[in-house]
């Protein structure tokens, strides 16, 4: 696999490194200051009845059971043909799982989710097996042997969203079958032995792949209203929607962290560190990641706090609830880092994967007809992936000011509305710099 995720570098920014920054927090201040003149009320989250439909064939067509299976089909399909490499593949550099599962499958999820909405809930092969174990048995899917507790929350998808970003990023010979087929066995095994528990609806609290696909896709332009139309909408409505749940705040605090911290392992400072320490790797990897995700978090909770007390917040809030209430605004941060981070390991290593992928036994063959491909640049240049970049990050950022905006309208008293948000305002400046440093460390 590529060891670098970009390759672009501060020296190939059209403008001064030092430049790009103050243009950043100076986009985020302008957006401040814009969105505290002329949006006085809250607008986003309550969606829009007359949005436009899709066409009346396509909406019958998607409404039928044939659909659902459709997608389920498919995951079921990719999973299987994935094991192949997985099971019986040679453990060498030209299996292709590493890269499907770590290149096409996690880094692709992203655009996937910001098209088509929570992809993976309707791809997800685990869930899948349990429907149809349930239909073999007769038995309700979304019954188990006991409810499913009502503060569990986000607090299971926490857990295995960690999980994963430490074997992606820490774990000694991650890109090896054995380590992730052990680590893919006990997802499984965790995700239908809770189903079997507490019914599917623990693949929406527990699975981290639904659980990031379900959180990126409320981005997406297109989603099912509550009458089951499918429809046009603003994507901050989407996101907008999100509501505090237990654990809410943890989860995209971990996806934002661990996309941070993947930076800082790639940075010269930090490499030298680990390379000259006589503390294992692994231990100062995780000790590392949990250093950042510490910090993010710190940082999160501390601004919110000052922005509750600051914008007095309404009566019984607590700091706690500020942070829950405020936490999607993190949401198209985090997505603009991990767009940044990884969009050129994704184009250039997904090519390599794809070509892979038509011979997972490493016999010759030719199965897809992808063997022959050879991998294109596809306009990555070093200064246009740099601008691309910042771009996303700033945007991202800025996205997330708008919605922490419309959010302290509806959560503080007007007159201090705006004066609870500087705190907010300051995060987003510290976040964007920091990660603007990390992402160009090189």
């Amino acid at each position: 696999m590529l060891l670098a995720h970009g390759v672009g570098g501060r020296q190939d920014l059209p403008i001064p490194f030092p430049a790009a920054l103050t243009g950043a927090a100076l986009a985020l201040l302008v957006s401040f200051v814009a969105l505290g003149a002329l949006w006085k009320e809250p607008r986003l989250g309550g969606g829009n009845p007359h949005a436009r439909t899709l066409p009346g064939a396509l909406q019958r067509a998607m409404a039928t059971p044939a659909w659902g299976w459709a997608w389920r089909i498919a995951g079921l399909l990719a999973a299987a043909y994935f094991c192949v490499g997985l099971v019986f593949g040679p453990d060498k550099a030209d299996n292709p799982t590493a890269g499907a599962f770590y290149v096409l499958f996690w880094v692709g999820l992203v655009p996937l989710s910001l098209l088509f909405g929570p992809v993976w809930r309707a791809l997800n092969p685990l869930r899948t097996l349990h429907l149809l174990a349930c239909a073999a048995l007769r038995r309700d899917p979304d019954a188990g042997l006991r409810p499913l507790p009502p503060g569990v929350g986000y607090w299971p998808a926490c857990a295995g969203l960690f999980a994963f970003v430490w074997l992606e990023l820490v774990a000694p010979e991650r890109a090896t079958l054995p380590v992730i087929g052990a680590w893919l066995a006990v997802y499984a095994v965790i995700m239908l032995g809770g189903a079997v528990v507490f019914g599917a609806r623990w693949f929406g609290h527990a699975d981290p792949f639904e659980a990031y696909s379900g959180l990126v896709g409320r981005l997406a332009p297109v989603h099912r209203r509550d009458d089951g139309v499918i429809a046009w909408r603003n994507s901050l409505d989407g996101m907008a929607g999100l509501r505090p749940a237990p654990g809410l705040t943890t989860l995209v605090v971990v996806l934002l962290g661990s996309t941070m911290y993947d930076s800082l392992s790639n940075a010269p400072i930090w490499v030298r560190f680990t390379q000259e320490s006589p503390i294992p790797a692994p231990i100062t990897g995780t000790a590392g990641l949990l250093a950042v995700i510490g910090l993010v978090l710190a940082a999160y909770r501390i601004a919110t706090a000052l922005a509750g007390r600051w914008g007095a917040a309404v009566p019984g809030a607590t700091a706690g609830g500020t942070a829950g209430e405020i936490a999607h605004s993190i949401v198209p941060i985090a997505v603009g880092y991990v767009i940044a981070h990884y969009y050129t390991l994704f184009l250039l290593e997904g090519q390599r994967t794809i070509a892979l992928l038509s011979d997972p036994l490493d016999t010759g063959a030719n199965w897809l007809g992808t063997a022959g491909w050879k991998i294109q640049a596809l306009g990555t240049t070093p200064a246009g992936v740099a601008t691309l970049q910042v771009t996303v990050i700033v945007v991202g950022h800025v996205l997330g000011t708008v919605l922490a905006h419309d959010r302290a309208l509806a959560l503080f008293p007007r007159r201090t509305a705006v004066i609870g948000q500087v705190p907010l305002l300051v995060l987003m400046v510290v976040y964007t710099v920091v990660g603007l440093l990390l992402l160009f460390a090189a």
